[in-house]
């Protein structure tokens, strides 16, 4: 039994642990549009568009627009891709005229749209390790099973981490950036584009917004993770 739990159960439990963790994280950020307006005034967005929207080859006017603006703008960006990107060809800016212009062209709706379809499978992944992780606690619980130490647990979690993010720094943030996107989105759909083809790309500075965003991430799930494995610990130590 204990092989078994060595080999099967405890790694088994942490996955689904760790799934369940990053999408609770991911989805607590959304929320709050991982504070967009923070990474904005952190990377400078307002030089960045204003440099970057007269120099579009689709939309023009797009330099007059506020940084309020913009933050709805990538609100409803955001709202859009978790709910499996309805509304994404109705997110408009407006003109100095009064009127309002769609902000993305077809090459951009597809992109998000393929991002909206990856956070659906996320989702439904993220849901099927939590009913799988609960499994498991109650059987650890019911069982009276020895989780690993918790120091055990959160270096292994920290030199993971450490490992990850080190080996991302020697091969280039963007070099992994644009692997990863290679792998995922459908061949054929256009998933870069140059700043002056693009309104999206231009008001997320991408890649630099994402990587604002991996570190909210990482240091919400860093949190979340030492929050469940001392409840965990608490818990089965009620048991014995």
């Amino acid at each position: 039994m204990k092989h078994l739990q060595h080999f099967l159960l405890w790694p088994l439990f942490f996955t689904c642990q760790l799934i369940v963790l990053a999408l609770v994280s991911w989805h607590l950020l959304a929320q709050f549009h991982f504070a967009y307006p923070t990474g904005y005034k952190l990377l400078n967005l307002d030089q960045h568009i204003a440099e970057y929207a007269p120099q579009n080859r689709y939309k023009q006017q797009f330099e007059f627009t506020t940084p309020a603006d913009h933050w709805r703008l990538f609100g409803e960006i955001t709202d859009a891709v978790q709910n499996s990107g309805k509304g994404l060809g109705d997110i408009r800016y407006p003109l100095p005229s009064g009127q309002t212009t769609p902000l993305m062209h077809e090459a951009e709706i597809v992109h998000l749209q393929d991002v909206a379809n990856l956070i659906d499978v996320f989702y439904a992944t993220g849901v099927s390790c939590l009913f799988m992780w609960l499994g498991l606690i109650a059987l650890t619980y019911w069982q009276r099973l020895v989780p690993p130490a918790s120091k055990h647990i959160l270096l292994g979690f920290l030199a993971a981490t450490l490992v990850i993010a080190l080996a991302i720094v020697l091969i280039g943030p963007t070099a992994v950036f644009y692997w990863l996107h290679v792998q995922v989105f459908p061949e054929g759909h256009q998933w870069f584009f140059y700043y002056e083809e693009s309104l999206m790309t231009t008001l997320m500075k991408a890649p630099d917004i994402f990587a604002f965003i991996a570190l909210l991430l990482v240091a919400l799930l860093i949190t979340l993770w030492s929050a469940s494995v001392y409840g965990l610990n608490k818990l089965l130590q009620s048991r014995r």
